[in-house]
């Protein structure tokens, strides 16, 4: 007896063991995916550059119960469910999007638990799998000429400064989604914008004038001044200062240095002796001589300081010095009617007694000063909004050279593409400062990311009107419908990772307009160089122009 009882449950418990694994003791494994197509590539967890006409081939281990087809799904980067139809034949499953994805973008294809078989098994092992569209070469505008699409560009991004500014202080905001946050330096590069958007009929001059105005009384009125200078951010609504770092909640004297960039070359273009005008070129000449430029040097030392608070003095101790975007700063300085900086600050702090100096060949271009490559663009765009660097020279640089070797140098990277990136070459080129996927960041040859922003290859248009027309025909006609927006370009995209920004910086918008009419008319550098102040400033720092009266 105690034999066959034992024996009963040792049957038992295979049984058990059996029937615990599924309702079908004869399929141990349940419902599986065998294969998964899409276009010429097969059981990945990635599928790269498909066709925007989405289909998926599917088989599976059993044949499909069609009620059930709808856990197949796709979703876009958004999350929203794309519409899918269905076509189901015995164990293969066709799956369409019912309209073409967009081109270049990403998407989570998944195939759900709820998918069963006839016989009621569920899928047993569900999967989400990675699909990424490929590039749609595609016109997404009509073809324009390019003296008509360089108008379309400027009149587009002018936008930002016009339709976007501040409602009370008429200063422009840091980017598309600052609120009551203005930017100094970007706000100097609004105020050219907005001398340019009278040149080109945008606005009136009496329109460009009120604007001005209205900056200039806010600036004069409500702005806290620390020795004469602004803060890098601005409370627009009050005036107050918005702390940008912990240390750094007081006077950024390179921000002031694009701002004055911009008012000095308001006050050149306001010449009529009409009572609006004159008083705009007072209020513009009292800000002008209030910044103490030669307190920068803390304590009298042969260099300039970036930033002082009133809470934390010289706690951020950041020199001026090398190779950035800062030229303006000690030209500025030394322009100043009231508080000049000598020729020995700019030798021994930005040049550093020659240690400014590079002289080395990258891809047959020589570039006089700088770190390797040259760096991010905007050093070679920021200062020379204004600044004339054609015919500019002194005992360190021609400045031509230098700015179009940097640009050819950046342009020449991308074409190499040491990294490997998609689409990287002569229409798709360009390293600077910008957003990024991974956040914001100075790129450059030496920091490649994959992200290409659009005012580095469109800023660098005097020096490299092909390439930089190659770029942005690119730009516009083939990813228009990813980064054309009402503002013009969006700030970056990364191709690789098919990342499109949905934002815009001042910093990035403006150089834009005024670099691509500095290119057609030299209007800015025009106004900026023949400023009187300027000249003597330049003039005192050994600087050689062919751009004023000598």
């Amino acid at each position: 007896m105690k034999k066959a009882y034992y024996i009963y449950i040792i049957f038992l418990l295979i049984l058990s063991g059996s029937c615990s694994k599924g309702e079908n003791p004869d399929n141990n494994e349940g419902l599986s995916l065998v294969n998964i197509a899409i276009d010429d590539q097969s059981n990945k967890e990635t599928f790269a550059n498909i066709n925007s006409n989405l289909t998926v081939h599917l088989t599976f281990s059993e044949n499909i119960d069609s009620t059930t087809t709808k856990y197949i799904t796709l979703k876009d980067t958004t999350n929203d469910y794309i519409d899918l139809n269905y076509q189901v034949s015995g164990s293969q499953v066709t799956v369409r999007s019912d309209a073409n994805l967009s081109s270049y973008s990403s998407y989570k294809l998944t195939l759900g638990s709820g998918l069963k078989s006839i016989t009621g098994d569920a899928l047993s092992d569900p999967k989400t799998y990675n699909l990424t569209t490929s590039l749609d070469t595609l016109d997404k505008y009509p073809r324009i000429s390019d003296t008509d699409l360089l108008t379309l560009v400027q009149k587009q991004t002018f936008k930002y400064f016009w339709d976007f500014g501040h409602p009370t202080s008429g200063m422009a905001r840091e980017r598309s989604s600052s609120g009551n946050i203005v930017t100094t330096g970007g706000t100097g590069f609004g105020i050219m914008s907005i001398i340019v958007g009278i040149k080109r009929n945008f606005i009136t001059r009496e329109e460009g004038l009120t604007r001005v105005r209205k900056i200039a009384d806010f600036l004069s009125e409500k702005c806290t001044r620390y020795h004469g200078a602004f803060s890098h951010w601005i409370n627009g609504e009050s005036g107050e200062t918005i702390k940008f770092s912990t240390y750094d909640d007081g006077a950024d004297i390179v921000e002031t240095s694009f701002l004055f960039e911009g008012l000095l070359v308001a006050r050149q273009y306001f010449d009529k002796e009409t009572e609006e005008e004159s008083s705009l070129r007072s209020l513009i000449a009292r800000l002008w001589e209030g910044v103490e430029w030669s307190w920068f040097q803390q304590d009298n030392q042969n260099v300039l300081y970036w930033h002082w608070s009133p809470n934390y003095a010289w706690q951020m101790n950041m020199q001026i010095n090398g190779w950035d975007e800062a030229l303006i700063t000690y030209i500025l300085a030394a322009a100043s009617p009231t508080y000049s900086i000598s020729k020995e600050v700019y030798e021994n702090g930005w040049a550093g007694k020659g240690s400014i100096i590079n002289g080395s060949s990258y891809y047959g271009y020589t570039l006089p000063l700088g770190s390797a490559y040259g760096g991010p663009l905007f050093y070679s765009h920021y200062s020379f909004l204004g600044l004339n660097p054609n015919g500019l020279s002194d005992q360190y640089a021609d400045y031509w050279e230098q700015n179009t070797h940097h640009a050819l140098i950046n342009y020449q990277y991308c074409i190499n593409n040491p990294k490997g990136y998609e689409y990287y070459g002569k229409n798709c080129w360009g390293l600077t400062a910008s957003d990024g996927n991974n956040g914001y960041s100075a790129y450059s040859p030496t920091n490649d990311q994959g992200v290409i922003a659009p005012t580095a290859a469109l800023s660098s248009m005097p020096y490299t009107y092909e390439q930089s027309m190659e770029a942005l025909r690119f730009f516009y006609y083939k990813l228009g419908d990813k980064i054309w927006s009402d503002y013009g370009f969006t700030d970056a995209f990364n191709l690789d990772q098919r990342w499109f920004d949905d934002e815009y910086l001042a910093i990035d918008q403006g150089p834009i307009i005024i670099m691509i009419e500095n290119y057609r008319t030299g209007l800015i550098w025009n106004l900026f160089m023949q400023i009187d102040d300027i000249k003597q400033g330049l003039k005192k720092l050994g600087f050689q122009s062919s751009n004023y009266n000598k």
